[in-house]
């Protein structure tokens, strides 16, 4: 998905949802968000399972410092212990190691997930320690840049949309899937203008 087609998602997914132009109309739009597919971004996603993105980035900024060229190869010189030092725990130590094993013997190529179709990916990235379905759906939506991905185990998310659609309860993720169909074939945008609402208060 390009910028383009970020900003074309936004105009359509407002003249359908009278809650999404809401939002957007309050806020306006939020910004185009991209990462670099590779090593380090599926790193840094990893670290921020489970926390705030402001502490996923701490540690992240930490590690930078001590590996200013961030592949594969240079993370596995790491020890635990320096690892600790820059602020990974124990299970994310051992999901990342385990990651830099499989790219640096051959067993995984994040390169070729560039051109795989999200079955693909998700196939392959599934078979990583540590990897599950929120760590993919991030990876394919900011660093695949796919246009429906909707990562609906995301608590942020599901506050969100709980909020803006004023649901007595807290959907799952089951429900949020099911939500979501609304929004088709944008989804990875409607999650981004959900964020957007979650960030910035609007509800």
């Amino acid at each position: 998905m390009t910028k383009p087609a970020f900003e074309k998602a936004l105009v359509i997914l407002r003249e359908q949802d009278p809650k999404i132009d809401g939002i957007l109309t309050q806020l306006g739009p939020p910004g185009w968000r991209k990462r670099r597919s590779g090593f380090p971004t599926l790193v840094r996603i990893i670290l921020e399972q489970q926390v705030s993105l402001a502490s996923g980035k701490a540690v992240f900024d930490k590690l930078l410092l001590s590996v200013p060229l961030l592949t594969a190869r240079n993370f596995l010189k790491l020890s635990p212990e320096n690892l600790r030092e820059i602020g990974f725990s124990r299970q994310k130590t051992r999901y990342c190691t385990e990651l830099a094993k499989k790219i640096k013997d051959g067993d995984l190529r994040l390169g070729d997930l560039e051109k795989m179709p999200e079955k693909g990916v998700r196939e392959e990235l599934i078979q990583m320690i540590g990897i599950g379905r929120w760590t993919i759906d991030i990876y394919l939506m900011e660093a695949l840049k796919r246009q429906d991905i909707w990562p609906a185990g995301d608590l942020a998310l599901a506050i969100a949309v709980q909020q803006v659609l004023q649901l007595k309860k807290r959907p799952t993720p089951e429900k949020l899937d099911q939500i979501s169909k609304r929004w088709k074939p944008w989804r990875s945008v409607a999650a981004r203008v959900f964020w957007h609402s979650y960030l910035n208060g609007s509800f």
